[in-house]
C-alpha cells in the first residue's frame, strides 16, 4: 500500500464577507417581517461573518459546482499541466446545484483542460466531504491513481432565499397564524453559508514544503438507532419516518417548504456531541493513541454553542484537548457543511507555524443521521 499525503489545499469562497446585521438584506424577510429568530441563533453560534453567492437581488452569483472549480484551480495555481494531471476527482456537497447529472461530473464540466477522468460524488451532508477524501485516499493509496483531487462546497444560499418559504409564510398568514417559518426550518437560515475547498493528494510529498500523511480515516453511522434530525427534500412525520418530495403534490411542495432544509433541534442537542465523541473515545483506543500526541484538534462544529459541550464530554471520556490545541475558523467563514473541514485545514496551513511530526485530528459530525468523520494527520 501506498503512504498517501495532501501536497496542498486551497479555498474558494464567493463575494464579500457578510455581517449579522446583513444577512436579511441578501436572504430576504419572511412576510416582510425581520426574524424574530436571527438574533437568538446568532448570540449563541459565535458567526461573525459568513459567505454567499447571492447579490442582494437574491440572484445567485455562482453555482455550487462553479465554486468547487474555483477552489480546485486555485488549487493547481490556474495552472493547465497541475489540471491534465489530475486522475480522481472527487466531489462532496449537501446542496448539489442538481439531482442529476452527479455533483462531481458538473464540477468536472467546469474544468476543460483537465482530462477524461474517474469523477465521484459521495451524497448525505456534512461528512460528504470527508467521504471524498476516503476515496480519493483509497484510491492513491491502492495504487490506482498517483494524483486526486477531492473538494467539498456548499450553495446554502439558495435554499435559504425568502422565496423559498412564501407560500408556506403567505398560508400561514392567512390562516393568522405566526407570520414566520416553524423554528426548524428558520433555525439553518442564520447558520449556513456558501464556499468550497479543495485537497491535492499524491503518494510522494512534496519537497521543500508542508504536507500532511494520512494516516487514517474512520467513520461510523448510527442511523440504525436514531431518525433523521437534518433533512431536506421529505418532511418528516409523526412516527419519525420521512416522506419524500415525490410523494407530494407540487402545490404542497411549495405550501410544505419541501425543498428547504430542516432540523429538529432537540433531537441534535440530545445526540450529536455524546454519540460522535464518545466513539471517538472508542477508535483513539483502537489506534493506540494518547490524546496528549494530538497538536491540534479540527471540530467541525455547527455552532459556538458546542464547544463547551464537546470539551465536556472529552473530559468525562478522559479524553481531554486543551482549548489551546483546538483550531476553528467558523466566525469568519461560518458553517460551510461539507466544505468547513476543508476551510479550516487550509486556514490553520495559512495562519500556524506547522512543525514535521505535529498530529492533527479532523473530526466532523454530522447530524443529518448522526454520521461521523474522523482523520489524523502527520505534518511532513
Amino acid at each position: 500500500m501506498n503512504q498517501v499525503y495532501i501536497t496542498n489545499t486551497a479555498t474558494f469562497l464567493p463575494n464579500s464577507p457578510i455581517s449579522n446585521d446583513e444577512m436579511e438584506s441578501y436572504l430576504g424577510f419572511l412576510s416582510d417581517t425581520p426574524s424574530k429568530s436571527r438574533r437568538i441563533v446568532l448570540r449563541s453560534n459565535g458567526i461573525k461573518t459568513r459567505y454567499y453567492a447571492l447579490n442582494k437581488q437574491r440572484e445567485a452569483t455562482h453555482t455550487n459546482a462553479e465554486m468547487a472549480a474555483l477552489a480546485i484551480r486555485n488549487l493547481c495555481n490556474n495552472d493547465n499541466e497541475q489540471l491534465a494531471a489530475i486522475e480522481l476527482l472527487t466531489a462532496g456537497t449537501s446542496s448539489p446545484d442538481q439531482l442529476v447529472p452527479s455533483h462531481a461530473a458538473m464540477v468536472h464540466g467546469w474544468l476543460p483542460e483537465t482530462r477524461s477522468i474517474e469523477v465521484v460524488s459521495p451524497s448525505g451532508a456534512c461528512c460528504s466531504g470527508m467521504h471524498a477524501l476516503k476515496y480519493a485516499f483509497m484510491s492513491v493509496r491502492a495504487g490506482d491513481v498517483t494524483t486526486a483531487v477531492a473538494v467539498a462546497s456548499e450553495r446554502a444560499s439558495g435554499l435559504m432565499r425568502a422565496e423559498m418559504f412564501a407560500t408556506e409564510a403567505e398560508n400561514l398568514s392567512a390562516l393568522k397564524d405566526n407570520p414566520y417559518i416553524g423554528f426548524e426550518k428558520e433555525f439553518l437560515r442564520w447558520m449556513l453559508s456558501d464556499g468550497a475547498g479543495a485537497f491535492l493528494l499524491s503518494n510522494e510529498p512534496k519537497p521543500n514544503q508542508i504536507n500532511f500523511k494520512i494516516e487514517w480515516i474512520e467513520g461510523i453511522s448510527f442511523a440504525n438507532k436514531v431518525e433523521a434530525c437534518m433533512y431536506m427534500g421529505s418532511d418528516k412525520q409523526s412516527d419519525g419516518t420521512l416522506k419524500s418530495f415525490m410523494d407530494y403534490t407540487a402545490e404542497e411542495i411549495a405550501m410544505l417548504s419541501i425543498l428547504s432544509v430542516k432540523q429538529d433541534v432537540k433531537l441534535l442537542s440530545q445526540n450529536i456531541v455524546a454519540l460522535g465523541f464518545d466513539n471517538m473515545k472508542e477508535i483513539l483506543a483502537k489506534k493506540n493513541i494518547n490524546v496528549d500526541s494530538i497538536d491540534y484538534l479540527l471540530p467541525h462544529m455547527s455552532s459556538e454553542f458546542f464547544r463547551s459541550k464537546i470539551a465536556e464530554r472529552l473530559d468525562s471520556n478522559n479524553n481531554s484537548i486543551p482549548q489551546e490545541k483546538w483550531f476553528t475558523n467558523l466566525s469568519e467563514v461560518g458553517n460551510v457543511g461539507a466544505g468547513s473541514i476543508y476551510l479550516m485545514l487550509d486556514a490553520l496551513v495559512k495562519t500556524k507555524q506547522l512543525l514535521k511530526g505535529q498530529k492533527i485530528l479532523m473530526a466532523v459530525p454530522e447530524s443529518s443521521r448522526f454520521s461521523y468523520m474522523f482523520c489524523m494527520l502527520t505534518v511532513v
